[in-house]
């Protein structure tokens, strides 16, 4: 007992992902253990905590607040300040405050916990198969809320009032549902509906198992998750997978599967000890795994690949469903081509009618549209392809305090991102800025990050590309205020700024930005760049060769004109007489077609993008001449090369012009026609691309670091979504003495690009 006289009040503020995660209760259930009074309490921007007993006695309090914290709580800051006791007479959990401006971190949905999953499958339970189970420690949180304090009338669960024992259970400190504003069951909870694809109920009270049923029997099923609706059916069912790519029109880019559990993803995958901690995380994203031959996921699922994108149930519709069929299921986003996921039912009957042939509804409304996230591990860290669910909208952690910006992202894979104080709040996924359902969701998405956590930017940053819609909107927007800043930012700068500030570094490095594209500041298209770089400018120090794109956009699209182009450049015209296997594809007007534009320099932009050499190298080979998705022809190149091996490499050459080093690959083109002559198989010519691009990396940044004397490197680009060039070449750079920087928090490839533009713009 504390002794009269000899009591104190702490007053305690609990700064990070503190509400949603059980934060309350077990500040409640610690000041009841010490038997200490006082009180607990959100804000708008923090735990608010009075509390008071001896010195003594308060210390143990706070030292288990911060090391024993629930398991989603992620504690940033607790600052303390004592003062004369105020007399309370008991503990107590008070209302939610808001407050004016202020703002707090919001917790990424979160997997189903085991507690929730026993009580699902538990025939005794009142929430047996009920497939909206959650507790404090898991379930829906950021794609619910509409604002802060997190409290359930700032939710889309506002609409279900909780029954007796729901709220019994929500009242009660002690029970781990305490304050879970998603709480329910199936008396008072949201429900699930089966429809067809003309909106007619098909089931209501047994709706999991009748779809079950329906995807054992090869339908295709559209089923409304934590942030929108995903398309689902058998994997192992080669005919409904085709018609599910078919429907979709994506013929090739790969799908996603969703397995019960760990042993079954094993069954399909080879998994290290650190792919399956990711696996089971709470943040349960898709994994990209390496493909057993055995598996009897079928091919059509990842065509001509070796990786298959792998993901555990994290919900409890997920798990029902999962045990219900016992096979594992294609999961791929609710979509047609590149437009956002669909998240509303009505919304998804009109755009995914023509896809599935039922739907899985629910009535519980999805606030924010939210992806899967896609994650790889390389050498042993996680890298994200795809940040999304379970990840957004956690900050990344800045080295400085930083300005109110807008980074309004790039084209492709579009993510935007706003500072505050030393946080950067890098989206969820938008997608590709192509069509005006994305760019509505765009919009919407920035107006809710700038409402929840009290931002108005005072600098807009964009992308040079002047045809960007990311870019127009960043100019539109600054257009309607007079004191908003405008700031354009390179894109393969932004690039290596936002692998600097992902792994917290300020001081200038070599930066190696390897992309598709990229809105040059000489107005040509760049993208095998390197830099020296750090958060206020950057030199352009070296660069691939400028080549022709003949047709521009059409080139991308079609690898083959790329390769055709970058043949007449280099080897001329007699190049294309040679008996290559890939010009017996192409129609010989096209090619005179061809031939014209580059010598009329008609719709013929120069590149010195490294992304379209790896397109020119498969085309070349005869692997991929025209791709479905972005990348295609590179990825495809990067698997066949995992079927040799050895150190061999091509030749290359580098010039000095006007201080800068450029790269030409004459030798390396000559080289690999004449591997295709002597019959090198491509597997063979393809490994050894591979080594050549990463000894051309490492020798240009070996000769940058001898003038500038800087040993750190910054990887940055779609490109190092190669894994087998990024193993490659982090080993020859580390082995030459070089520091080397690589994505963690944000992707490598055009989604990272927003970051990196926010925090230039700090500095502008």
């Amino acid at each position: 007992m504390t002794k009269a006289g000899t009591l104190e009040l702490a007053r305690i503020s609990a700064r990070g992902v503190v509400q949603g995660v059980g934060f309350r209760p077990f500040v409640y259930q610690l000041a009841t253990k010490y038997n200490l009074k006082g009180w607990v309490c959100n804000t708008s921007e923090d735990v608010k905590i009075e509390v008071e007993g001896d010195r003594e006695t308060l210390e143990r309090f706070l030292v288990e607040l911060q090391g024993q914290a629930p398991p989603l709580a992620q504690i940033e800051s607790v600052s303390t300040t004592y003062h004369p006791s105020a007399g309370y007479k008991e503990f107590e959990i008070r209302h939610s405050l808001a407050e004016e401006g202020k703002y707090q971190l919001i917790s990424p949905d979160i997997a189903t916990c085991q507690a929730c999953l026993r009580e699902i499958f538990n025939p005794k339970d009142r929430r047996y198969h009920y497939p909206f189970t959650n507790c404090t420690n898991c379930g829906p949180r950021f794609t619910i809320i509409e604002d802060i304090p997190y409290d359930r009338p700032k939710t889309t669960m506002r609409y279900f009032k909780m029954c007796p024992e729901c709220q019994a259970e929500y009242d009660n400190p002690l029970d781990r549902r305490f304050h879970a504003q998603p709480n329910a069951c199936p008396k008072c909870g949201p429900q699930l509906e089966l429809i067809d694809a003309r909106g007619n109920c098909v089931a209501g009270s047994n709706a999991a198992t009748a779809a079950s049923q329906l995807l054992k029997d090869g339908k295709i099923m559209a089923i409304k998750g934590l942030g929108g609706f995903l398309l689902a059916c058998d994997a192992t069912n080669e005919k409904a997978v085709k018609l599910l790519r078919q429907r979709k029109r994506r013929p090739f880019k790969p799908l996603a599967i969703m397995v019960i559990d760990i042993d079954e993803a094993r069954r399909h995958c080879h998994i290290s000890e650190r792919e399956e901690k990711l696996l089971t995380s709470p943040q349960s994203p898709i994994v990209l795994m390496w493909w057993k031959p055995g598996s009897t996921v079928c091919q059509a699922v990842a065509p001509n690949l070796k990786y298959l994108g792998v993901m555990l149930p994290y919900t409890p519709l997920h798990h029902i469903l999962l045990r219900e069929t016992g096979i594992p299921l294609v999961m791929t986003s609710g979509n047609i081509s590149e437009e956002p996921i669909a998240k509303d039912n009505d919304e998804a009957l009109r755009r995914l009618s023509g896809i599935a042939d039922y739907f899985l509804v629910h009535n519980r409304d999805i606030y924010a549209r939210y992806d899967d996230s896609v994650t790889v591990i390389e050498r042993d860290d996680i890298q994200l392809t795809r940040q999304a669910r379970g990840y957004a909208p956690y900050p990344i952690h800045l080295t400085f305090k930083a300005k109110q910006v807008l980074g309004c992202g790039a084209e492709e894979k579009n993510t935007f991102c706003l500072t505050k104080d030393n946080y950067a709040f890098v989206s969820q996924h938008i997608g590709d800025m192509e069509n005006l359902e994305t760019m509505e969701h765009f919009e919407n998405t920035i107006v809710l990050y700038k409402k929840l956590f009290r931002i108005k930017p005072e600098i807009i940053a964009h992308d040079l590309h002047p045809e960007y819609l990311a870019t127009k909107y960043a100019l539109e927007l600054a257009s309607q205020f007079s004191d908003v800043k405008l700031v354009p930012v390179q894109h393969h700068h932004a690039h290596i700024v936002s692998c600097m500030a992902d792994n917290k570094v300020e001081s200038p490095v070599i930066g190696v930005a390897l992309d598709g594209t990229g809105y040059g500041s000489d107005r040509y298209i760049w993208g095998g760049e390197f830099l020296v770089a750090d958060y206020k400018g950057f030199i352009r120090k070296g660069h691939l060769e400028y080549l022709p794109l003949p047709g521009g956009d059409a080139a991308i699209k079609g690898p083959y004109r790329t390769a055709v182009g970058y043949l007449l450049k280099l080897l001329g015209g007699d190049s294309l007489t040679c008996e290559l296997a890939f010009l017996k594809e192409i129609d010989a007007l096209e090619i005179k077609l061809i031939k014209r534009q580059i010598q009329a320099n008609l719709n013929s932009p120069l590149t010195s993008s490294m992304g379209r050499l790896f397109d020119a190298v498969s085309a070349l080979l005869g692997i991929r001449g025209e791709i479905d998705y972005e990348g295609q022809a590179a990825v495809e190149l990067e698997m066949i090369a995992y079927d040799s091996i050895g150190n061999e490499s091509y030749p290359y050459s580098v010039i000095e012009h006007d201080g800068v080093s450029i790269v030409q690959v004459e030798g390396l083109l000559s080289a690999i026609i004449k591997d295709l002559y002597q019959g090198t198989a491509k597997a063979t010519i393809s490994a050894k691309f591979h080594n050549t691009i990463a000894q051309m990396v490492c020798e240009m940044c070996q000769s940058i670091a001898k003038k500038t004397k800087i040993n750190q490197v910054a990887l940055s680009g779609g490109v190092f979504q190669n894994r087998l060039l990024l193993r490659e070449l982090v080993s020859m750079l580390e082995s030459a003495g070089f520091s080397v920087l690589t994505h963690k928090q944000v992707p490598c490839n055009d989604g990272g690009i927003s970051l990196g533009q926010a925090v230039i713009a700090n500095f502008s």
